[in-house]
């Protein structure tokens, strides 16, 4: 049975996200979806923390010299019965694009805009381009479950679109699932061990260990990732490389997630929102001032994921990276 959403109505969408088949999402064209499943050593209630958390982290590294993200709006939202955090925030890309889109692009075009409802343990995101309109958008939503990424359509797909999605399993404690150019040492869940939990390190079979241990904390994040760009010559080659880069993203965040592990499990959700207030500060400050751009998207910045479900990151490296 499918789960039901925090409206208490199974299967709820917000406008314009998936419902019925793959053709009806977008004006009639099909779209690229696929599912991601990030299990993971902490519990459903501690990831809803330690995400906040390294989502603020991230945001800092990521503003200045007048590009980076903008948060318009951080609020409660209550609506249909369910009740969440909005945000609403701007990603300006002009710096940070591949030759290939920048070469095509207009003055303008390189604004995107991130609205997301955060109703734990739901969550979807949508981030559309106000130039692109109805071509181009990408839609996340993910169930945080307590389980080890055995549940079979979780979003309630209707049954001729789910046999169309990918299901990519993600494991953060394989090496050869991050590039040479992300991988940083003391982000190694192999080789990190949580001094405040005793988590860690994950060896080859951390998974079946998990399983043998149920008392153990365990969840799995369920990440349906919707992708449609419509623009002719680029259309397919960028929705296919824009869900690579979301495997990516989700791989390199959640393997600094658990790395981060003993910066934020004793914090509690009032030092987040805290935090998340003095971030928003310092991200108009710096994005006003003259201060370098830090690499948004760049390589070097293996988690820049402002939001770990619909990093920008689709545009960075692509001159030298092929699709």
């Amino acid at each position: 049975m499918c789960p039901s959403s925090p409206s208490g109505r199974p299967g709820f969408r917000f406008p314009a996200c998936v419902s019925g088949s793959a053709e009806a999402v977008g004006g009639g064209r099909m779209v690229l979806i696929k599912e991601f499943r990030v299990v993971l050593p902490i519990s459903v209630e501690e990831y809803q923390v330690g995400q906040l958390f390294s989502v603020a982290e991230a945001s800092k590294d990521n503003t200045g010299g007048g590009e980076g993200i903008e948060v318009l709006k951080n609020e409660p939202y209550e609506r249909d019965g369910e009740k969440g955090q909005y945000t609403h925030k701007i990603y300006y890309l002009q710096s940070k694009v591949p030759g290939f889109v920048k070469m095509l692009a207009p003055e303008g075009s390189l604004v995107v805009h991130e609205k997301a409802w955060n109703a734990y343990p739901y969550c979807r995101t949508s981030k559309p381009n106000e130039y692109m309109k109805d071509d181009f958008f990408i839609k996340i939503e993910t169930w945080h479950k307590p389980d080890l990424g055995d549940q079979e359509n979780v979003h309630c797909l209707d049954a001729e679109t789910w046999k169309d999605v990918e299901v990519v399993n993600i494991d953060i404690a394989d090496r050869s699932q991050v590039s040479e150019d992300d991988y940083k040492p003391n982000e190694d869940p192999a080789t990190f061990r949580s001094e405040k939990t005793g988590r860690g390190p994950l060896n080859q079979d951390w998974k079946r260990e998990l399983a043998n241990n149920p008392s153990s904390p365990h969840m799995c994040a369920y990440k349906l990732v919707t992708v449609k760009f419509r623009w002719w010559g680029l259309q397919g080659r960028v929705e296919k490389f824009i869900q690579k880069q979301e495997k990516r993203l989700f791989t390199n965040f959640h393997r600094q997630l658990f790395c981060s592990l003993d910066r934020w499990v004793d914090l509690t959700m009032e030092d987040i929102r805290r935090m998340e207030d003095e971030t928003q500060r310092e991200l108009d400050e710096v994005r006003c001032s003259g201060q370098a751009f830090c690499a948004i998207m760049g390589v070097s910045l293996p988690c820049c994921c402002i939001n770990p479900d619909l990093s920008p990151a689709f545009f960075a490296d692509a001159t030298e990276r092929s699709c």
